[in-house]
């Protein structure tokens, strides 16, 4: 499901972490009610710390593809085409960084579509 970290690359590490099982879920490969590997698990196996998997997995529950249960551990709540849709809104963002745009400008935009 998850490959070891690019350390070189200039995109921040819990990104990259989170990017990856954004599109583990998008594969299919992590359904909904599936439950992900613990934090220290996931750590190791993809050669990083255990905090940048955890800040990883807090970003994907804010954003309602994850789900944390005490005792039940770490659940997929989102389904492909929602973890689709956010890897395209990530990608738009990013986009829109790089090109100068305010967060504001970005919103503005998006109003503005019909549709």
């Amino acid at each position: 499901m998850l490959s070891e970290i690019d350390k070189s690359d200039p995109i921040a590490l819990h990104e990259q972490v989170a990017s990856q099982i954004r599109r583990a879920i998008a594969d299919g490969e992590a359904g909904p009610g599936e439950r992900l590997p613990l934090a220290r698990d996931l750590a190791a196996v993809l050669g990083v710390n255990r905090n940048t998997v955890l800040r990883a997995l807090h970003m994907l529950r804010d954003e309602g593809l994850l789900e944390f249960r005490r005792g039940q551990g770490i659940k997929v709540t989102g389904t492909r085409q929602k973890s689709d849709l956010l890897a395209q809104v990530h990608e738009l963002v990013a986009t829109a960084r790089r090109n100068g745009y305010r967060k504001s400008e970005l919103i503005e935009m998006i109003e503005a579509v019909k549709g």
